[in-house]
């Protein structure tokens, strides 16, 4: 057992040492990061969807923007859209699963917002939806996904495509990557 503790944290560090190495995902890191500073500074809100593992993920990053991250400062516009239960289950009951997030983009959501969306697939039908509905509406989309980058890729402006198939190995490349931007994002806006 021990082997393989050692051997799945291996893992980890080798994903994480490859997507140091993609200048690709830094630059886009980089333009994230601007894209959401100019949403805060023109009075926007940066919404977050995702099932399951990525839905916690979603909910965790919504978190560290609207409360704080490394330093004491005004709250940030951010919120998750599934922490509503009653909301969700009204409308995945009503409407279907499918546009529990689509709907709540189009009461939410104006030009000028940035939609996050974290599917390891990238083929969530949900996160599909509601970045169909964003687009519309002219907001700036990010999607956080696994190699491929699934249907999701086609849909984003910005595409944070962890170049792996191992949802854990991703999930927590996501979270890290989401922390970074978080930590920028307030540098940028708080610290003169």
């Amino acid at each position: 057992m021990e082997t393989q503790i050692e051997s799945i944290i291996q893992a980890s560090i080798d994903l994480k040492s490859k997507v140091l190495n993609d200048q690709e995902i830094i630059k886009t890191v980089m333009e994230v990061v601007d894209s959401i500073v100019l949403c805060y500074k023109n009075g926007g809100k940066v919404l977050f969807c995702g099932n399951g593992g990525s839905a916690a993920d979603a909910q965790h990053l919504a978190a560290e923007l609207s409360g704080r991250f490394y330093f004491d400062r005004p709250p940030l516009f951010a919120e998750a859209l599934h922490v509503n239960s009653s909301y969700i289950t009204a409308v995945a009951n009503d409407y279907g699963y499918d546009e529990v997030f689509a709907r709540l983009v189009n009461a939410m959501g104006k030009q000028g917002d940035i939609l996050i969306g974290l599917t390891t697939s990238g083929n969530s039908p949900n996160i599909l939806k509601a970045f169909k509905a964003a687009n519309l509406l002219k907001m700036k989309t990010v999607g956080f996904t696994g190699e491929s980058g699934g249907q999701l890729k086609t849909e984003s402006n910005f595409l944070l495509n962890v170049p792996s198939k191992d949802t854990p190995r991703i999930q927590e490349t996501h979270i890290m990557l989401g922390h970074i931007i978080c930590e920028l994002v307030e540098e940028k806006l708080f610290k003169a």
